[in-house]
């Protein structure tokens, strides 16, 4: 699996992806926040030319890969990217005030992986100290921890039995949503009014208990059915969300009060309650 995540240097906003258990940086972002062009995709264009003129760029090109970022419209398209290693290279060969100073700050956000993967507790450290940064209530950020542990769990049991596309990961995580919430993902953040916002990072916390419900009740019967395929893990899948969504069904009988809120935290200065789009 991949997972996209954008970091942010002197201001410029950085895209990367985790492949291959190390980060893959845009390589047109980086170019932008040193060189501050107006067309980076051009001036990147212009470099490749150059070094493979030059510098027989050749044996560097092959260490680029093509990987999917979200792009402004919240798709995603394939960019050029590379790692720390590669990227070191590339940027020797631009002229910039910003060279040295960025070298060390890529050699930093490149090695928290290594460190994560030698240590996972650095990880979830860190992803709790940047939500409590952002001003989520503790209680809420004790649930996000959990649902990720629980996620990655899952994910961990459909790799063993054959799933290896994000694509097929993808669907098998939305077909456990809509037997959950009786809507995707997609139609999830759109009435929350989210555009690209993580959905999960803006959930209440009965959708994040029962997002948890339905994972965990998949992993349980992934383990004892142990399925094997994408369509076989899809009707599992279904049949993990079911129970979620029949728990909520049952609640929402009791309380009079519908689980799937519109409520957000995209109002982060006062994250102390949930933020209503609309009443």
């Amino acid at each position: 699996m991949e997972l996209n995540k954008i970091i942010v240097f002197k201001g410029k906003k950085i895209r990367r992806v985790l492949h291959k258990d190390e980060w893959w940086f845009s390589i047109v972002d980086i170019i932008e926040a040193l060189t501050e062009s107006s067309r980076p995709r051009k001036y990147w264009d212009d470099l490749k030319r150059k070094l493979l003129k030059e510098e027989g760029f050749i044996e560097l090109s092959e260490k680029i890969g093509q990987l999917k970022l979200p792009s402004l419209d919240g798709k995603l398209y394939a960019t050029d990217c590379a790692n720390a290693e590669t990227l070191f290279r590339i940027i020797q060969s631009i002229p910039s005030s910003k060279a040295e100073p960025f070298k060390r700050w890529l050699a930093k956000v490149g090695y928290e992986r290594v460190q994560e993967i030698e240590d996972p507790e650095l990880a979830t450290k860190r992803t709790r100290a940047l939500y409590k940064a952002k001003g989520y209530p503790e209680e809420w950020i004790e649930k996000r921890m959990r649902g990720i542990a629980i996620h990655e769990e899952l994910t961990e049991e459909w790799s063993k039995r054959g799933i290896q596309e994000d694509r097929e990961y993808s669907i098998l995580t939305a077909e456990i949503a809509y037997a959950t919430f009786g809507m995707v993902p997609s139609d999830h953040k759109k009435y929350k009014g989210l555009k690209r916002e993580n959905l999960r990072d803006h959930m209440s916390d009965l959708e994040l208990i029962f997002s948890m419900l339905g994972e965990a009740s998949t992993t349980e019967i992934t383990q004892s059915r142990n399925p094997q395929g994408f369509e076989e893990n899809k009707h599992t899948a279904r049949l993990g969300g079911k129970i979620a969504g029949d728990a909520r069904k049952k609640l929402e009988l009791e309380t009079g009060k519908k689980v799937v809120s519109k409520e957000n935290y995209l109002a982060l200065g006062q994250p102390k309650r949930l933020r209503k789009t609309e009443k």
